[in-house]
């Protein structure tokens, strides 16, 4: 039996199958009830409204999605913030822009670190990565 601290709400908990207490687990369903029951009576819900007229934080609908309890199949204005700029997605978690700035990001620090394994080979260096190429 291990003790924790709901990262919720603060208070002691048994801590069995879930990360939070059984209050605010039953507070969660609850969310869960609610943005289930407005989205069936608004299909063109965005998430905005959603969580105004429920009162359920857009972070917690985002997390409903995410789990796929939230559908977007059926709501085609239901949209959720990219983690790095917040603008609206369907799916994944950045957007497209921020997907390719961090591929191109990781192609420089690739192609800038290729380069200088090069330099360092060319002047003799030889690293443990070598040896193990050469055994291939």
């Amino acid at each position: 039996m291990e003790l924790a601290n709901c990262p919720r709400c603060g208070r002691l908990f048994t801590r069995h199958f879930r990360d939070i207490c059984q209050n605010c687990f039953a507070d969660i369903e609850k969310e869960y009830e609610l943005c289930l029951e407005y989205l069936k009576k608004h299909k063109g819900a965005t998430i905005t409204v959603l969580s105004e007229e429920t009162g359920v934080s857009i972070r917690q609908i985002t997390k409903f999605i995410k789990e796929g309890r939230i559908s977007l199949y059926n709501a085609p204005n239901l949209s959720y913030p990219c983690e790095v700029c917040g603008v609206l997605i369907r799916e994944g978690n950045m957007c497209e822009n921020c997907r390719g700035r961090l591929n191109s990001e990781v192609r420089k620090a690739t192609s800038g670190r290729d380069f200088a394994d090069s330099q360092q080979r060319a002047k003799g260096a030889y690293q443990i990565g070598d040896r193990l190429r050469d055994r291939e």
